[in-house]
């Protein structure tokens, strides 16, 4: 039932606004529909915010209806205004293409392409925008726009009011161009709804006015929060803080120990949007939770349901390979994959190209600070008579030890570790 995969997205947090709720619903019951959603290529991978639309894009398609993930292609070229309060920087066209395809990649491995009847489709809007001439799309298309409704718009009037940076016309008709891919979409593949983040309402009924004005047809609107953390901070790339789906820029480990580590106030709500366990699954989870925090069992099911849906069941069972060798100091239990994934991002590096001095090992690293926030060889002298410092998981006194690629694990990786939570690894030869 429509109504009831709406009522899951609603109780899941995953509505913010809703057009028309009962023609949209009374509209999903009476046969298969397609949905869209679009992602800007701005960079090679998409993150863990782009999440909550392809999450959102497959129970659209687990309840019979066809996804529709459209990339970009022309609109990253310009850039949305939404949430920001400067000018993006305009990407080059071929690292636009590469993103755009790494994107159509990516997307395969969350929706169902093949011998289904509601198969999955991915497009690229350069495919029809590119080809416009200018005189056309202004008198076939920008003609429908009024100048002063489109200034009216939060993200719009919002840049205006800075003196500052304001906005270009650039940026200016990037809404009008997202409304162009609704109409295209409907005639293409007979797209009735778009789905979107919160930020993307006024561009999103912007594209179902244009749909009934070029086509006389009816479109549908459906937008998701945006995720944030507890203390309102957003998820995404540009805010720094990017948590990639692509593992060669973050590692299933580090991307395991994220989830893992969200605070206690944010695991529920990210159980439920971003996981397919039952809203009644979670909601026993959370009762537990309330009454053991401790055992962190909400955080563990959070990172393997979210890691095994990425990076699948080798994923996870690197991860938590990985946590746990830490956790004992088993490191010989681990590959040299294992290892490779905590060099790339799992924690902090030191490269030589050759042996070097555990004493100086510490030094470099940082690992060798004083109580004064000085970086000393007498410290790190001190750490090591003092039975302080492990390596590879055992301890070591002799502050002549040196770390050599016969000493290292898998030839050249050593975790040096000082105290219980400080590790450090030094990767020889590399």
């Amino acid at each position: 039932m429509a109504s009831q995969m709406i009522d899951d997205l609603r109780a899941r947090g995953m509505v913010a606004q809703v057009s028309n709720e009962d023609e949209l619903i009374e509209h999903l019951t009476s046969g298969m529909r397609t949905v869209y959603c679009g992602f800007d290529p701005t960079a090679d991978s998409l993150h863990i915010g782009n999440l909550v639309p392809l999450l959102a894009l497959r129970r659209f398609q687990l309840a019979g209806h066809r996804p529709v993930l459209l990339v970009g292609g022309a609109t990253g070229m310009i850039g949305d205004p939404g949430g920001r309060n400067s000018e993006r920087e305009l990407k080059p066209a071929d690292e636009v293409r590469r993103s755009v395809e790494r994107i159509r990649e990516q997307a395969m491995q969350f929706l169902e392409f093949d011998q289904v009847e509601n198969a999955a489709v991915v497009v690229n809007n350069a495919d029809w925008i590119e080809p416009l001439n200018v005189i056309d799309f202004l008198r076939d298309v920008g003609k429908h726009f009024s100048v002063n409704a489109m200034i009216q718009k939060d993200t719009v009037r919002r840049r205006l009011e800075d003196d500052s940076n304001g906005i270009s016309y650039t940026e200016f008709s990037y809404s009008i161009l997202q409304s162009y891919d609704f109409v295209t979409l409907y005639n293409q593949l007979n797209c009735t709804i778009q789905m979107g983040g919160s930020d993307q309402w006024g561009n999103i009924t912007a594209g179902i006015d244009l749909l009934r004005r070029m086509s006389s047809a009816r479109g549908f609107a459906i937008t998701y929060p945006l995720v944030t953390t507890s203390d309102g901070t957003k998820f995404g790339k540009s805010m720094g803080n990017a948590v990639w789906l692509d593992p060669a820029q973050t590692s299933p480990y580090r991307f395991y120990q994220f989830w893992l580590n969200v605070t206690d106030d944010d695991v529920i709500g990210y159980l439920r949007t971003f996981t397919f366990l039952s809203v009644g699954d979670i909601a026993d989870i959370e009762k537990q939770h309330q009454t053991d925090p401790g055992l962190r069992e909400a955080h563990r099911t959070l990172a393997r349901e979210v890691t095994r849906l990425v990076h699948g069941e080798e994923g996870v069972a690197a991860a938590e390979r990985i946590s746990d060798a830490l956790f004992r100091n088993q490191l010989t239990d681990l590959s040299d994959g294992d290892l490779a994934q905590l060099a790339l991002d799992g924690m902090d590096r030191t490269d030589v190209s050759n042996e070097t001095l555990l004493m100086d090992a510490l030094v470099n690293s940082g690992l060798a600070m004083t109580p004064r926030g000085d970086v000393t060889r007498g410290q790190a002298r001190k750490l090591i008579e003092g039975n302080s410092i492990r390596v590879n998981g055992v301890k070591v006194t002799d502050v002549e030890a040196r770390l050599t690629n016969a000493t290292s694990l898998h030839g050249r990786f050593n975790v040096v570790q000082k105290g219980k939570k400080n590790h450090h690894l030094v990767v020889v030869g590399s």
